[in-house]
C-alpha cells in the first residue's frame, strides 16, 4: 500500500528550475530541498500503500519451525551470513535429513525451555502483584522511556549519501491546447476538493468518510491512524503544483507519523519493521506483520495459509530502491530470493498460481489471475527491468514467459468481438474480467518495446483492445462508470451480472490504461474516454464532503458507500491529470510508476552498489 526509497543528493548537486502550476522555483537551495522532498516522499508512499497488510497489530507468538522444502541451494535469506554463519540453525539447508533421535532431543529441549520460561514468568508475576499500582505504572513508564531512547539512537543514524539520478521531467506539463488545459484544471480542482475535505474532516486518519464527514480507518490497519491519505496524496499534490497543500502533508508526516524525522529515515525505519515478515521457512513473506512484535501471519481465507502472489511479488521496485538509497543489500536480497525461488518451481501451464505456502514452498489452489491476487506481480517483473535501465534481463525474461502463458490460456475474444482476460481456476477458464485487470492494457503497451520476436506491434494492439473492452464496461452502465467485475457469458458481455459486482469505488485501472495508451499512440479517443470518466466521477461520486464510491453503476440513483479511498488521490486523479498533460511531465525514459502510481526514477544499476548482482549483469 506504494513512492519509494528516494535519493539523497551529493553535496553541491544542482538541478534544473522547477515550474509547477503557477509557481516557479529558481536555482537556489530552497528549490533543491523541495526537489529532494519530492523524491523522498515517494519512499513512504510506496511502503504505506503497497504493504497495507503489514499494519495489522497481531499478538506475539513463538518462533516458527522451519521445514525442508526439497529446493536445493535455497537458504533462508533473513539471517546475515557474516553475522550468523557459524550457527547452522541460522539457515535452512535443504537435502540434509534429521534423524528421529535428534528430533526428540530438540523437542525435549524446547519443552524444557518453555517450562522454565513459564516458571520464570509466574515468579515475575507474583513479584509484580506485591507492588502497588503506582509502582507498577512507574516501572512501565521507565521501560517505555528506555525503548524510546533506544529508538531515537537508531533513528539518528546517518544514512549514506547516494548519487541522484537525473531529475528529468519535473515540469508543469502544460498541454498547450486551451481546451485540454481547461480539462486538466478541472482535475486539479477535483483533487483540491478531495484534499480540502480530508484536511477538514479526516486529518490524520487513513481515509475519509465524505458523507459522515469523519475519518475512516479500515481494519487492515488495526486501529492505527497512519495518515494513509496524506502519504498517498503527497506526490500528486506536488505534481499538480498544489505546493501549500503539499507542505501541509509534509509537516504532518514529519510531526505525527510515528516512524522517524524525515522521509528517508521513515522509509528505512518502516522497512526495518517489515523485514520480520520474511522470517518464514522459504523466505516468502507473510501477508501481515505486527509492527511491534514482528510476528507475521497470513489471511485465513488464502488457500490454507498461503501468501498471495500480488503481495509478495510486488515488493521489488521499492526494496531495490531502498538498497540503492541506504547502501544496504538486505532489502535487495529479500526480493531477489523470492525471484530465485519462483524460478525453481514448476508452474502449471507456465502460469503462476495466486497462492504459495510460505512454510512448504508449494503452490496453493491453482487459481491464476491478472486481476486481484495476481496483477501487480507481472507489472513488477516488467517495471523491474525498466527501473534498472533495462539491464535486469532476468526480470524481462520472466515477464515475457509469463505473458506468453497468459495470452495462451487466459486471453480470449468474446462472441461480440471484445478481447478480455479471464481467470484460470483448476483447469477451467472463467470468462470474467475484473476492473483491476484493466490495468493490463497499459502494461502490455508499456512492455511492447523490447518484447521477444519483434512483437511490439502485437502487444501495443493487444493493449488497445483491452482498453476498448474496459471502456465498453463503462459505457454499458447507466452512470458511465465501470463495475467491479464483468462477464462474457452468452448475451452478457462487459456487464456485471451479480449485485455484489456492480459497485465502483473510485478505482484507477481503466484510466491508467487510457493514459499509457495516450502516451504511446496519441490517439485522441483516450483523452475523450478519460474525460467521460472524469465527468461521471464528478457528477455521481462527488458529494459536499469529498468523493464517495457508489454501490450500483446500473442504477440512476445509486447509494453511496461513504468512503473516499486513498488511492483515488494517489492514482485516479493523478492518472487523469497526466492524461491531460504534455509528455514531458515525468517521461517514461526517466520515471517508472509503481503499482500505486508513485513515480520512481530509473536507476543505472551498473553504476550502483548493486552492480555485482545477477540482475545487473
Amino acid at each position: 500500500m506504494m513512492t519509494t526509497p528516494a535519493l539523497l543528493p551529493l553535496s553541491g548537486r544542482r538541478i534544473p528550475t522547477l515550474s509547477l502550476g503557477t509557481a516557479s522555483f529558481p536555482h537556489h537551495r530552497a528549490t533543491l530541498r523541495l526537489s529532494e522532498k519530492f523524491i523522498l516522499l515517494l519512499i513512504l508512499s510506496a511502503f504505506i500503500t503497497l504493504c497495507f497488510g503489514a499494519f495489522f497489530f497481531l499478538p506475539d507468538s513463538s518462533k516458527h519451525k522451519r521445514f525442508d522444502l526439497g529446493l536445493e541451494d535455497v537458504l533462508i535469506p533473513h539471517i546475515d551470513a557474516n553475522k550468523g554463519g557459524k550457527n547452522p540453525g541460522n539457515y535452512l539447508i535443504h537435502g540434509q535429513g534429521h534423524d528421529e533421535h535428534r528430533h526428540r532431543e530438540e523437542e525435549e529441549r524446547l519443552r524444557n525451555k518453555i517450562r522454565a520460561d513459564h516458571e520464570k514468568a509466574l515468579e515475575e508475576a507474583k513479584e509484580k502483584l506485591k507492588k502497588s499500582r503506582d509502582q507498577i505504572r512507574a516501572e512501565i513508564q521507565t521501560e517505555k522511556n528506555k525503548v524510546i531512547q533506544e529508538m531515537k539512537k537508531k533513528d539518528n543514524k546517518q544514512l549514506p549519501p547516494v548519487p541522484v539520478p537525473k531529475l528529468v521531467g519535473i515540469k508543469t506539463g502544460d498541454p498547450g491546447d486551451p481546451d485540454i488545459r481547461e480539462k486538466r484544471d478541472k482535475i486539479k480542482e477535483m483533487m483540491k476538493h478531495a484534499w480540502d475535505n480530508y484536511r477538514q474532516y479526516g486529518w490524520g486518519h487513513n481515509e475519509l468518510k465524505p458523507i459522515a464527514r469523519k475519518g475512516h480507518t479500515t481494519n487492515i490497519f488495526g486501529n492505527a491512524q497512519m495518515g494513509a491519505t496524506v502519504v498517498d496524496a503527497l506526490d500528486t499534490l506536488y505534481i499538480m503544483g498544489l505546493v501549500e497543500e503539499f507542505r501541509e502533508g509534509q509537516e504532518w508526516i514529519e510531526n505525527h507519523l510515528d516512524f522517524s524525522v524525515v522521509f528517508k529515515n521513515k522509509a528505512v525505519q518502516l522497512a526495518g519493521k517489515l523485514l520480520p515478515a520474511f522470517n518464514t521457512p522459504t523466505g516468502i513473506p507473510w501477508a501481515m506483520v505486527n509492527l511491534k512484535s514482528g510476528v507475521g501471519r497470513n489471511w485465513g481465507w488464502a488457500s490454507a495459509g498461503s501468501s498471495i502472489l500480488a503481495e509478495f511479488g510486488t515488493l521489488h521496485m521499492e526494496f531495490v530502491h531502498l538498497s540503492y538509497l541506504t547502501g544496504d543489500p538486505v532489502y535487495y536480497n529479500k526480493v531477489m530470493h523470492i525471484r530465485k525461488l519462483l524460478q525453481k518451481m514448476d508452474r502449471p501451464n507456465g502460469l503462476y498460481p495466486n497462492y504459495l505456502n510460505p512454510r512448504t514452498g508449494r503452490w496453493g489452489q491453482h487459481h491464476t489471475s491478472v486481476g486481484g491476487l495476481g496483477d501487480s506481480f507481472y507489472e513488477y517483473l516488467l517495471k523491474a527491468w525498466l527501473m534498472s535501465d533495462k539491464t535486469d534481463t532476468e526480470a524481462r525474461r520472466m515477464y515475457d514467459d509469463a505473458i506468453e502463458a497468459i495470452e495462451r490460456h487466459l486471453i480470449r475474444k468474446s462472441n461480440g468481438g471484445l478481447v478480455f482476460v479471464g481467470e484460470w481456476k483448476n483447469g477451467h477458464l472463467e470468462r470474467k474480467m475484473g476492473h483491476l485487470t484493466c490495468f493490463a492494457g497499459g502494461m502490455f503497451a508499456l512492455g511492447a518495446d523490447g518484447s521477444k520476436n519483434d512483437k511490439a506491434g502485437h502487444y501495443l494492439q493487444l493493449g488497445a483492445e483491452i482498453a476498448h473492452t474496459c471502456h465498453e464496461s463503462y459505457d454499458r452502465t447507466v452512470l458511465k462508470l465501470g463495475p467491479e467485475a464483468f462477464k462474457f457469458d452468452g448475451g452478457a458481455e462487459a456487464v456485471a451480472v451479480r449485485q455484489n459486482e456492480k459497485y465502483y469505488i473510485l478505482r484507477p485501472e481503466v484510466i491508467e490504461t487510457y493514459w499509457y495508451m495516450w502516451r504511446f499512440t496519441h490517439d485522441p479517443k483516450y483523452r475523450q474516454w478519460g474525460w467521460e470518466a472524469a465527468q461521471a466521477i464528478d457528477k455521481y461520486c462527488r458529494v459536499s464532503g469529498g468523493f464517495s464510491g457508489v454501490k450500483d453503476v446500473y442504477s440512476s440513483s445509486p447509494a453511496y458507500d461513504d468512503v473516499q479511498q486513498s488511492f483515488f488521490l494517489a492514482e485516479t486523479l493523478k492518472y487523469l491529470y497526466l492524461l491531460f498533460s504534455s509528455d514531458d511531465l515525468l517521461p517514461f525514459d526517466n520515471w517508472v510508476f509503481n503499482t500505486e502510481a508513485h513515480p520512481l526514477p530509473v536507476l543505472r544499476l551498473a553504476n550502483s552498489t548493486l552492480s555485482g548482482s545477477p540482475a545487473s549483469r
